[in-house]
Order: structure tokens, then C-alpha cells, then sequence
């Protein structure tokens, strides 16, 4: 590896924002930490491109190399659990946060963070999984934890055009559910939907809007990336003791509803955190993955894009007009 690498790097512009902007870097400047790491993808994700763009201050302590997501080869390692040509991820953790991030070439990391990749995937193809997908599947997990069986009935998916929600549509596929696509563009993405299983695709408008404290039993579950107003419609239509997996804010962080769903109808509101999930439930929820995905089913849910695009993509992904899993080649 070179004295440099090119790197997505967030700092303040001056303007009262912390946007990224590709930059090279010193290979010294990197963080002084255990074991290094050669990177070879990672992804796009709403966090990431909220930190991109500065539409939120997710990065704490800029200058900060941005990227909540890696997947690489091990190049160098002072802690004896890994060695040099060991296969690793990194989801979560406060990577661009408070901790450099997998936009970049090359990144130093605590050695508690890295899970390494399963025998039956690339490191293409856990990124083109990556947080959202990893998300997915501790969200799915909560639901097959809760009891839910596929004769229960169907599970809603909301922002299901997005990674959580095309990776949660893919899994519950396999696990034999039927599924209901929330999208706020059902024609456009008919074909897109109907390919990852989904046995209807309903409008974002229908759940977008006040809610009645209780509607007509509609679901069996749910898994939630939006928040605010559908997450609280989807709370109205769960069926007596359902669950609703709920681990994004889309729309916001506010929660219009009431306690009758949780106190009438024994709802389970569950909520899914990805960043500081244990080393057990990560390591479980990536072996669910190894086992429930096969790479080649990944393909249609992945455009590959290099590093220099990730600015633009963060503003076209916040606007709506991506669909699916990007993943991000950083040697590109």
C-alpha cells in the first residue's frame, strides 16, 4: 500500500456544515489502532448520506473519514486474533461517528469491531448486504423471535425500496412469508418488488397521514424504516399480538399514536439498534445471513459505484431517486 489513499472526508466547510469531499490522505494520519485494514467496498446508506451532506450532524468529530460500512482483507495486525489475509466487515460501531469510517482505501480499527466474512460470501457481496441489510436481518430476527410463522399472516414492509427494505423483502421470501411493499412508488418499482417476493405492493400515501388509534387488522408484522405517522398506521393495523420491528426515521422521530394498539391488542413495538448491537446477536444474525442469501440473488438489488460518486449519490438517495443497495468500490 502506498504512502497515501483517497478517502470521503467530512470537515467543517466553513458555511456552519460538515460535508465530505474526496480527498487524499496521509497513510500516517490514519487512527492509531490495532489492526489495519485494506478495504475493498463498503456501502450507501441514509446515514452515510446524511453525513455526506451535511444534512445532519452525524459526524461528531470531524475531520472524519465517513463510511459506516467496510469489507476487506486484513494487511497488518498487533492483536493476535486476526492475522494478515483475514477476511473482515465492519458494520456500525460509531463509524462515522466518533470513529473513521470505510470510506477509504486503507483504515486502522479496534479489533472488537470486525466480524469476519462468511465462507459463502465476497467482500462485494456483504457489502452489497452490508448495515442495511444486516439490519434487515436483526430486524427479521425479532420477528421470528416474537413467534411469528409465515400461516400467521402478511408482513408489511415500509421504505421497501430502500436496503432495509429490500433485503427484509428478500429474507422473508426465503423464510416462506408473504410480504406487503410500502413504496411511494408502486408502479415504477412493480417489477422491482415483484422480484424480491412481494405479495402486494401498497402506496406510502396510505400510511403517510393521521391515524385512528386502531384501524382494521391488516398485518401480522412489520418492519419499519420510516417512523413518525406510518409507523404509527402500521402500529394501528397489526393484528392482535403481532410485532412491529421498528429501526429507522425516515420521516422523522416523532411517534403520533396512542397505547391502544400496545394495551388492546398486545402489540409488541420492538425496536432494532444496529450500531452497538453484542458481538452474539451480530455474530447469529450474519451466520442467518450466510445461510438464507445466496450471492447471485444479490445481484439485481446492487449497482457498484466508485468513491468519487458517493457525494452526488448521498443527495440523489435523500431525494428519493435511488432504489435498492449501492455499494461503493473505494479502489474505484
Amino acid at each position: 500500500m502506498g504512502q497515501t489513499v483517497q478517502a470521503i472526508i467530512a470537515r467543517d466547510r466553513g458555511d456552519g456544515k460538515v460535508t465530505g469531499a474526496l480527498e487524499t490522505l496521509p497513510v500516517d494520519e490514519l487512527p492509531d489502532l490495532p489492526v489495519t485494514v485494506s478495504v475493498e467496498y463498503s456501502t450507501l446508506n441514509y446515514k452515510d448520506a446524511l453525513a455526506v451532506t451535511g444534512a445532519a450532524p452525524i459526524c461528531r468529530k470531524p475531520p472524519m473519514v465517513c463510511g459506516i460500512d467496510l469489507a476487506g482483507t486484513v494487511s497488518a495486525s498487533s492483536d493476535q486474533r486476526f492475522k494478515a489475509g483475514d477476511r473482515v466487515l465492519v458494520n456500525g460501531y460509531g463509524l462515522s461517528e466518533v470513529h473513521w469510517g470505510g470510506y477509504a482505501q486503507q483504515q486502522r480499527l479496534n479489533p472488537d469491531w470486525l466480524v469476519r466474512i462468511p465462507d459463502a460470501f465476497s467482500a462485494k457481496d456483504t457489502m452489497a448486504i452490508g448495515t442495511a441489510g444486516y439490519t434487515a436481518m436483526l430486524s427479521v430476527m425479532a420477528l421470528l423471535d416474537h413467534g411469528l410463522k409465515p400461516e400467521d399472516g402478511l408482513i408489511a414492509i415500509s421504505g421497501a425500496s430502500g436496503g432495509v427494505g429490500s433485503v427484509a423483502l428478500l429474507l422473508l421470501k426465503t423464510l416462506g412469508y408473504s410480504t406487503a411493499a410500502i413504496t411511494g412508488r408502486p408502479e415504477e418499482n412493480k417489477a422491482h418488488f415483484t422480484a424480491l417476493g412481494a405479495s402486494e405492493i401498497l402506496p406510502r400515501s396510505d400510511f403517510e397521514r393521521d391515524s385512528k388509534p386502531l384501524e382494521k387488522e391488516l398485518f401480522a408484522g412489520a418492519i419499519d424504516s420510516v417512523g413518525s405517522k406510518t409507523l404509527a398506521t402500521l402500529l394501528a393495523q397489526t393484528r392482535y399480538e403481532g410485532i412491529v420491528a421498528a429501526c429507522g426515521l425516515a420521516a422523522g422521530a416523532g411517534l403520533p399514536s396512542t397505547v391502544m394498539p400496545f394495551i388492546l391488542r398486545g402489540v409488541t413495538l420492538r425496536g432494532i439498534d444496529s450500531v452497538m448491537a453484542g458481538m452474539e446477536r451480530r455474530q447469529r444474525a450474519w451466520d442467518m445471513l450466510a445461510d438464507l442469501i445466496d450471492p447471485k440473488a444479490l445481484e439485481g438489488l446492487v449497482r457498484i459505484e466508485p468513491l468519487t460518486a458517493v457525494p452526488d449519490l448521498g443527495r440523489a438517495l435523500l431525494a428519493g431517486e435511488l432504489t435498492g443497495r449501492i455499494v461503493v468500490d473505494v479502489n474505484a
